[in-house]
């Protein structure tokens, strides 16, 4: 306070006697060293240690931040347990198969056509019952009937052709012999006058130019007669060509006719099977072209299951494979009769037929489900299928303590209710088989109780 004081009244003074600038900022700068006491300076190690604990402290908090940070980053979200639906992993008898809808069919249902252009006359209505060989329609067609007509008078001219033919051969085989036998009578004509001539040249009672002439005459019979045999041969044979070109002309008719014959008769359309007539493609009386269907016929005493699956499926299923067809609620084996080889909209059509007997009370395009078991085999690692993994899965999510990692993963073979597991998973792991797509394909998933 005296130090206040004192200073308070050298600023009066500075006032009234003008102190010097020098001597005014001197006073002015004046410091507060001796209202300072010094204390005792504290250790260098306490000063150290509040400093390594300070560090520390933040150290921690910025790896607790961190953590946090990549706790919150590698979760991304929280599911609840009781959306998820969870399926062990485990070893045991795997069996590979497939399902499909199906649909009850006809395993005959044949479809009548028109065999020529003509007019139908149908004579039975569309769920009429029918028994095989029964006149179901009439085709009126008058070019068919006019050909048969003419073809059969063209075979009646070469049977007639024909049996002239046979006449006209017996006759020049008849001239022929005859010419044979003139020559061999002419022989032995000659050979009675070369005995004579003979005799008579003994006694030398002809010339030698008669006994001569009769030798000649003996030799030109036989010469006669051996070429009237051969050329008798010979129109034997060449006879026997021509018949038997004319035979073949009229037997090649004769098949013409025959094939008319049975057209003209197809113009009558019966049934090839017992059943009832599904459906009339055309209107009554209508002028139809050749092979335009007519009407068709199901035969409701045999019946099969067509069933459609996936394209993928066509090369593991074949015929003759197992099947198990449920109907109402019962279980019925079949047999795989046939798989298409078209695919339409990415489906492949196939038949199954009843193995064990047709059961009773089938209805046409009744709703089936058919089984068919593709593979069976024993030790194979497998979990329960879920409607979102199937064999082109490359990730799946396995439950680890709260959470559900993604880890990627192998799968082999796909059944109705199993999938194969070929890598990345091992017997006990839980796989989360529910609809994980609202994870974005996350790393890892909170999974809260």
């Amino acid at each position: 306070m005296a130090r206040c004081v004192h200073f308070m009244k050298g600023m009066k003074l500075a006032q009234l006697r003008r102190i010097p600038e020098a001597v005014t900022d001197a006073v002015r700068m004046r410091g507060t060293e001796a209202q300072d006491a010094p204390l005792a300076a504290p250790g260098g190690f306490s000063i150290r240690r509040r400093l390594w604990l300070a560090g520390g402290a933040a150290a921690f908090l910025v790896l607790l931040f961190a953590w946090l940070i990549h706790g919150w980053l590698a979760t991304g979200q929280v599911i609840s347990r009781d959306r998820l639906r969870i399926a062990a992993v485990s070893r045991g008898h795997f069996v590979r198969d497939v399902a499909a809808d199906g649909t009850v069919v006809a395993a005959v249902s044949p479809t009548l056509f028109a065999i020529a252009p003509g007019t139908v006359t149908y004579l039975a209505r569309a769920g009429d019952a029918v028994h095989k060989d029964q006149p179901l329609a009439t085709l009126g067609s008058p070019e068919l009937t006019n050909e048969f007509k003419r073809e059969q008078a063209t075979l009646d001219s070469l049977d007639a052709a024909l049996a002239h033919q046979q006449i006209e051969i017996r006759r020049q085989m008849l001239t022929s012999k005859q010419q044979a036998d003139l020559a061999e009578v002419t022989i032995n004509a000659a050979e009675r006058e070369l005995k004579r001539s003979q005799w008579a040249w003994d006694q030398r009672a002809i010339s030698e130019r008669d006994y001569k002439r009769a030798i000649d005459d003996v030799s030109t019979a036989r010469l006669n007669f051996d070429h009237a045999r051969e050329t008798a041969d010979l129109e034997r044979e060449s006879l026997g060509l021509d018949l038997r070109t004319r035979r073949i002309e009229r037997d090649r008719q004769a098949l013409v006719v025959a094939s008319l014959r049975q057209r003209v008769a197809e113009l009558s359309v019966r049934s090839p099977v017992d059943g009832m007539v599904a459906n009339l493609a055309q209107p009554q009386k209508t002028l139809v072209a050749a092979n335009a269907p007519l009407l068709t016929v199901v035969d409701l005493a045999a019946f099969e299951i067509e069933f459609q699956v996936a394209e993928s499926y066509a090369g593991a299923i074949k015929p003759g494979m197992a099947a198990e067809i449920t109907l109402d609620g019962r279980t019925v084996p079949g047999t795989v009769t046939a798989i298409s080889p078209e695919v339409r909209q990415s489906q492949v059509t196939g038949r199954v037929k009843f193995s064990g007997g047709q059961p009773r009370g089938l209805r046409q395009n009744e709703r089936t489900a058919v089984r068919i078991v593709l593979d069976e085999r024993d030790n194979v690692l497998k979990f329960e299928r879920g409607s979102f993994i199937d064999e082109t899965s490359r990730t799946v999510y396995v439950v680890r303590g709260g959470r559900a990692v993604r880890v990627p993963v192998t799968l082999g073979a796909a059944s109705v209710s199993e999938i194969e597991a070929l890598s990345g998973l091992a017997a006990g792991d839980q796989v989360v088989i529910s609809d994980m797509r609202d994870a974005n394909q996350a790393p890892a998933v909170a999974i809260s109780r």
